[in-house]
């Protein structure tokens, strides 16, 4: 329990000793066939009012007294050398109040590489040069364009084929490898090629794909003495207030951030960028509160996109669909800077989804002349899931299997690659009979053809390596005199749900209607830590230590409620805002009335990840669609996603999450892509115009085919991540579906128009 003292352990880690948290144990289950009455049941939004309404703050909705706008100048060269910067005649221009630039000479590094925040050398279009304060955003506008840039134009390179050859443009001193390739291999991969009897041996390549959330990244800081407090759209409040006060030199308690509402990040938001700390410097500079939201061209240049890929893949299969071995060799660029979570991880999939004892697999990231990269939702594992799902796809047809068939004739039943059983031994089979079951796979028959049109379906299966959660995270719940809750934690809601789902657990634990519970979150000053929002880790993290801390609550309430009433608490039940036992009832506000001023505060965290099991969400999707062959047009008829997130906690969030997730799927399959000139190395569609992410009328009919059992082994509430889950497999079930129904294999990203017509073309020719 949270009460109890935490018993610490050390381990040696990369060389360092560390410490290593206690686990959490199960704290009074809820089983699979418990009867929950908040927990699992439909809940609308608790936020929504104020969303739908327009009450809702986002950080561009931030108006403090005085408070100043702000933008930056960005670089029109791929890469280039800085020889001055003036700035005098901006600073002179009336309204403007502060003007930063390399010429402000800061200490302070941002990336990976530590490269300077204004530095020497700009490596990409949008690359940041200088930022100004001023009272309206149109004087910032003339501001810029009056600051006089001179630059020694250098050779660049923005295709990461040739960025790795010998004489292509050095982007950072050291070259443009990143580091030397990653390598996993178990058995005996050629071994494995020897004995079978049919081998796929193709290559995939897929595009840069943008983020494009409604919200731009934006924040609002403002600096009460030495103190600094930013409003941040951000996906981890504790991660800004780390970054900037490191870099600022402050401690951490004189940074205080806040996000209450946010517009989407998925995974763009996860880092802290480059105009937080614009922000902090301009303010401090100019003594005033200064915001900042970057424009759609900014957001698209300089704040993260999906990495491309290029795959080589190698499967061999005996006759009866067995596999014998899988190779990959990828190919990915970070752009010109590194940050957390680019898909560098493009191998996991290829590792741990199928029974293969003969495995390698190589990841090679290479520098380019390009914004850098940032995490995607489900990074490296969409890019990787459309080569292996489209390859196992081609193998089900030459090995005359049915593609949900050879799937599930190589089902592994534990994690190969760590050893360890599931922790959801049945989660995959779970996801390939309810998706047989909701999309009539085993029963479909395909519709004749009509005119130019043709119908055809494909399926693909999938893991994800984050449902484990990302401990440490902690709650507070308050119990006041009126006998209503306060949750406190410092996680963030990024507009999934976090904020009704953990509200739902509190209120399911204390036996409380869900009304009389509020949870805070989103502040650094009042809540106690929480992760990063990424990864689909935040419900498998926090509500567990939401649970926790309400079980703590409860059981100090019971104490209290028993001493009163002079009986044994295991002889009382609280339900709906009522203690009772002994033929006694007790309201919690008669308790805490009674007990003032004494408060209730119950403590809780989840810290650490049991061992002894792999924790890994599982899913399997299928889509239909219909080709016109004239013009290449694909329409999306359905999409059925059956994830195994564990628990659903609450179905109608979970519906929503199953309807975006599909939705981006679709955008990067069918027509997301982001272009560049190569040899200006300029992005031709840095904006909404002509990036095209689908609309309404590209959506289809999609389905959750709800699995929805529990996981106990991975935590106390038996919830699993789900909010990427439902994007991954989408590539190529539609990939599949395209050629059920015209017989062409499209192995490149995005599946255009164009690429669907020229391959019927020469698919015709062949013929």
């Amino acid at each position: 329990m949270a009460t109890e003292t935490l018993e610490f352990e050390t381990k040696e880690k990369n060389g360092k000793t560390m410490l290593e948290l206690p686990q959490q144990g199960n704290l009074d289950e809820w089983s699979a066939d418990a009867k929950l009455d908040i927990v699992g049941k439909k809940h609308s939004r608790l936020e929504g009012p104020d969303k739908v309404t327009g009450r809702a703050q986002y950080t561009a909705d931030v108006r403090l007294p005085g408070q100043l706008s702000a933008g930056v100048l960005r670089s029109p060269h791929p890469h280039a050398k800085i020889l001055s910067v003036d700035t005098s005649e901006a600073e002179k221009l009336p309204g403007v109040h502060a003007v930063i630039s390399k010429n402000d000479d800061f200490d302070i590094s941002w990336y990976k590489e530590e490269t300077p925040l204004f530095g020497d050398t700009v490596r990409f279009v949008g690359d940041e040069i200088a930022a100004i304060a001023a009272e309206t955003s149109e004087q910032v506008e003339d501001a810029l364009r009056l600051i006089e840039v001179e630059y020694e134009v250098l050779e660049h390179v923005v295709n990461m084929q040739e960025a790795l050859k010998d004489d292509a443009p050095k982007i950072h001193k050291d070259g443009n490898l990143i580091k030397e390739p990653e390598t996993y291999e178990r058995g005996d991969v050629e071994a494995g090629f020897a004995e079978a009897d049919i081998v796929i041996d193709e290559v995939y390549t897929t595009q840069t794909a943008l983020h494009n959330a409604l919200e731009p990244h934006s924040t609002v800081a403002h600096w009460h003495g030495e103190d600094l407090t930013l409003y941040s759209s951000t996906q981890g409040v504790f991660a800004v207030r780390e970054t900037i006060a490191k870099k600022l030199g402050l401690p951490q308690h004189r940074v205080r951030v806040l996000k209450e509402h946010m517009g989407g990040g998925f995974g763009a938001k996860q880092v802290p960028w480059k105009q937080a700390m614009f922000a902090a410097l301009l303010a401090k500079k100019a003594g005033r509160p200064v915001q900042i939201a970057l424009d759609r061209e900014g957001e698209n240049l300089a704040t993260g996109n999906r990495n491309p890929t290029h795959q080589k893949l190698r499967l061999g299969f005996k006759k009866d669909g067995t596999l014998t071995a899988i190779e990959l060799n990828s190919l990915v660029t970070a752009g010109a800077y590194s940050t957390q979570g680019e898909a560098s991880n493009v191998a996991g999939l290829y590792q741990h989804l199928y029974k293969c004892e003969n495995v390698l697999t190589k990841q090679t990231r290479v520098y380019t002349n390009l914004g850098p990269a940032v995490a995607f939702r489900a990074p490296g594992y969409v890019e990787a899931c459309f080569a292996l799902e489209s390859a196992m796809d081609q193998a089900a047809r030459e090995l005359e299997m049915d593609a949900l068939e050879l799937r599930q004739h190589n089902y592994t039943e534990h994690d190969q690659k760590q050893d360890l059983p599931w922790s959801a031994p049945d989660g995959l089979k779970n996801c390939y009979s309810r998706l047989d079951e909701a999309f009539g796979w085993s029963k479909y028959e395909k519709p004749a053809p009509e005119g130019s049109k043709r119908r055809g379906v494909g399926i693909a299966a999938h893991e994800w390596m984050a449902g484990k959660g990302n401990p440490p995270g902690y709650a507070l719940v308050k119990i006041n005199g009126d006998g209503s809750v306060q949750v406190v934690t410092g996680t963030q809601d990024i507009g999934t749900g976090s904020r009704t789902v953990l509200t739902q657990v509190a209120a399911e634990t204390l036996g409380l209607p869900l009304e009389d519970v509020r949870l805070q979150l989103g502040d650094t000053a009042t809540g106690p830590y929480a992760p990063t929002s990424s990864g689909s880790f935040t419900v498998p993290t926090m509500a567990p230590a939401v649970r926790e801390a309400a079980l703590d609550a409860r059981k100090q309430l019971l104490e209290a409620a028993a001493t009163l009433l002079e009986v044994d608490k295991n002889q009382l039940t609280l339900e709906q805002g009522e203690i009772k036992g002994t033929g006694q009832t007790l309201k919690i506000s008669e308790v805490m009335q009674r007990m003032a001023p004494h408060t209730i505060q119950g403590h809780g965290g989840r810290y650490a990840n049991p061992n002894g099991s792999s924790i890994r969400p599982f899913g399997a999707q299928a889509a239909e669609v219909e080709v016109d062959i004239e013009t290449g047009e694909v329409t999306v008829l359905r999409v059925v996603s059956a994830p195994d997130c564990g628990r659903i906690l609450n179905p109608k969030l979970a519906n929503s999450q199953i309807i975006g997730g599909v939705t981006q799927g679709i955008g990067f399959t069918l027509s997301e892509n982001r272009v560049t000139d190569d040899q200006l190395g300029v992005v031709l569609n840095a904006n909404l115009e002509d990036y095209l992410v689908p609309t309404v009328a590209d959506i289809p009919a999609i389905e959750h085919a709800e699995v929805n059992v529990p996981d106990l082994n991975a935590n106390p509430t038996g919830a699993k991540g789900l909010g990427e889950l439902p994007l991954i497999p989408v590539a190529p079930a539609i990939a599949n579906a395209i050629y059920d129904a015209t017989g062409i294999r499209l192995r490149d990203l995005p599946l255009s128009r164009s690429r669907i017509v020229n391959a019927l073309v020469e698919h015709e020719a062949k013929q």
